[in-house]
């Protein structure tokens, strides 16, 4: 998923004086001429985290960026070689299963005990035998408290969107995952799946909103717009509902009752990585508190480290009061996305159709 921040932060960057320390051992220097690479979700780092890893290990860090978990795969597929990816869940649980990554040193990974206890052991990877988490969130409605009731929220959860009182004035987010996520939770089913009459009661939903509401599809336009109040609700990443209610009090973030998609991108070693040992030590910085507040605090989204959550969310934190900043990890009806191929290709098929039934319903 595309994520959120002020500025992007160059592909190659030079030491700087940023020193982090934590419950790795420092190591500055020990990695002087050595090259980490890093394939990564655009503008997802914080302004001072690869100045801060040249400082320590006196390695160089090329970061190049993709939008999706799909351009990802492609490139790894293919044989093309980083030390560490970053991919959402779902997409970990399958280059597992086709024999891409490779697990984890315990001994050299230091920091798990840091982790938030909603980010541990999830279950595409209930051990952490191939990943630790980087940021984390959920998928929830954004909305401009001044024009939608709190009341239907409460009511209709997912299925506001379907409410004509908000006919013209509402965002639906270009993803079919998470589109026929809020369909399927509306309809008290499983985001996860894979009986196609629940899939297909989902597009009817889905095909009923865009024949009736006149909704915008975008993806990040909803960061800016929402910000700005131009529509009163639409599906939002918490992370991003984060920087829209930092900068406008009006907007809310709410999670229905019926559950929703309780999401983590995380940090992965390559089978092919040329460096797994520097990339083990990158993975270790990322989770310490000086890191990990530098991205969180600067990207916006939820760290995986415990501290950091409650010294940002607490009294006199960047993100004090905003709820979106905290995952709920405590709702039965919460879900991780599984993988499964079969069904990954009949909602895309069944989305595609629904993006057609909104260019001709607009």
């Amino acid at each position: 998923m595309k994520k959120y921040v002020v500025a992007v932060i160059a592909a190659t960057v030079l030491s700087a004086a940023f020193l982090v320390t934590g419950c790795g051992s420092k190591s500055e220097g020990k990695y002087a001429g050595q090259t980490l690479h890093i394939y990564n979700w655009g503008e997802y780092v914080g302004e001072n985290t690869i100045s801060g890893f040249k400082e320590r290990t006196g390695a160089d860090i090329v970061m190049d960026e993709f939008d999706s978990n799909e351009q990802m795969y492609i490139k790894v597929a293919n044989g093309d070689a980083y030390d560490i990816l970053v991919p959402s869940d779902y997409m970990i649980e399958r280059l597992m299963k086709e024999d891409l990554l490779q697990p984890l040193d315990k001994s050299k990974i230091t920091c798990l005990d840091l982790l938030a206890d909603g980010v541990k052991n999830l279950p595409f990877d209930p051990d952490n035998t191939y990943s630790v988490p980087y940021f984390w969130g959920t998928v929830g409605i954004v909305y401009d408290k001044t024009k939608v009731d709190i009341a239907d929220l409460e009511k209709e959860g997912f299925g506001i969107f379907a409410n004509e009182k908000y006919k013209g004035d509402i965002y639906l987010y270009d993803s079919e995952r998470d589109e026929f996520m809020i369909a399927l939770k509306y309809l008290g089913y499983s985001m996860n799946t894979k009986d196609e009459k629940e899939l297909n009661e989902a597009y009817e939903f889905l095909l009923k909103i865009v024949n009736t509401m006149k909704p915008e599809i975008v993806t990040d336009e909803i960061i800016d717009n929402m910000a700005q109040g131009r529509k009163a609700l639409g599906l939002i990443y918490s992370g991003d509902a984060t920087y829209v209610i930092n900068e406008n009090e009006n907007m809310g973030f709410y999670l229905p009752e019926s559950g929703t998609n309780l999401w983590s991108d995380s940090m992965v070693i390559p089978k092919n990585a040329e460096n797994p040992e520097l990339a083990h030590e990158f993975i270790n910085y990322m989770v310490e508190h000086d890191a990990a507040l530098d991205c969180s605090s600067y990207v916006g989204y939820t760290s995986p480290n415990k501290e950091v959550i409650e010294e940002l969310s607490g009294e006199g934190g960047d993100f004090e009061g905003i709820d979106a900043y905290i995952p709920r990890d405590d709702n039965p009806n919460d879900e991780v996305f599984e993988y499964d191929e079969e069904t990954r290709k009949i909602i895309a098929e069944l989305w595609s159709k629904v993006k057609i039934a909104a260019s001709n319903a607009g």
